[in-house]
């Protein structure tokens, strides 16, 4: 009723047509600026969506669609995200990752992965038993993802650590069409093991920084596989 009365107040000429459609789209525009674009996009040009609370709610969405997007590139050799995270979520990611910290999070294939004893692992004070050894720093946010070429049945040692920080992980294997998860963990600081490809193809890890300070990625690796392919 409300709407039929305004309708009704516009003036049936081309004065009060014009009028209204410039009424309409000065409103129009304000939607668009102080509501759809921040609570969408993050944009916020005015800064009213902050205040509003909108302008989080953008930026949470970008995010969840980089970090959707960043998941399914996992396969190339580096993986890199901007580090604009918002605050909170990256609060809420280190106190995941304090309490994850002193737990083996595990998903996947339980026969795939296996702790060797003492007396099985290469002596870390020498380093010439390890074949390979690899060092990178990630920023805030960053990911990298190494790979060992390996046949199936192949088996490959493995020990790294985040430098007394810790770092979210994957340990996966692609080739031939095929695609395996062995396991994945949070807040993790280090991890040394036995590999074991499921079928012919790359298998190794995918690691990422969610702290607020570089890590240090140390890896070292020996065993049976062809070559490392890294950064």
């Amino acid at each position: 009723m409300k709407i039929q009365q305004q309708i009704d107040q516009v003036e049936a000429t081309a004065g009060g047509l014009l009028r209204a459609t410039i009424t309409a789209a000065v409103i129009g525009t304000a939607i668009l600026v102080l509501a759809w674009l921040p609570a969408e996009y993050g944009i916020d040009p005015t800064g009213a969506g902050r205040i509003l609370g909108l302008t989080e709610m953008g930026e949470i969405k970008q995010q969840l669609a980089q970090e959707a997007d960043a998941e399914a590139q996992q396969n190339t050799n580096t993986v890199m995200i901007r580090p604009d995270m918002d605050a909170r979520l990256s609060a809420i990611e280190q106190q995941i990752a304090a309490i994850a910290a002193a737990v083996d999070v595990r998903e996947g294939s339980p026969i795939q992965l296996s702790e060797p004893t003492e007396s099985q692992m290469p002596s870390t004070g020498n380093t010439g038993v390890w074949r390979d050894s690899i060092s990178h720093v990630l920023a805030p946010s960053e990911g990298i993802e190494i790979k060992l070429e390996m046949r199936r049945g192949e088996v490959a040692r493995f020990k790294w650590d985040a430098n007394g920080a810790v770092l979210n992980h994957d340990t996966h294997g692609d080739g031939a069409g095929q695609r395996i998860m062995y396991e994945r963990g949070r807040g993790v600081p280090e991890q040394a093991g036995e590999l074991e490809a499921a079928f012919d193809g790359r298998h190794g890890w995918f690691w990422r920084n969610r702290t607020d300070a570089p890590v240090t990625l140390n890896l070292r690796t020996s065993g049976e596989y062809e070559r490392l392919s890294g950064p």
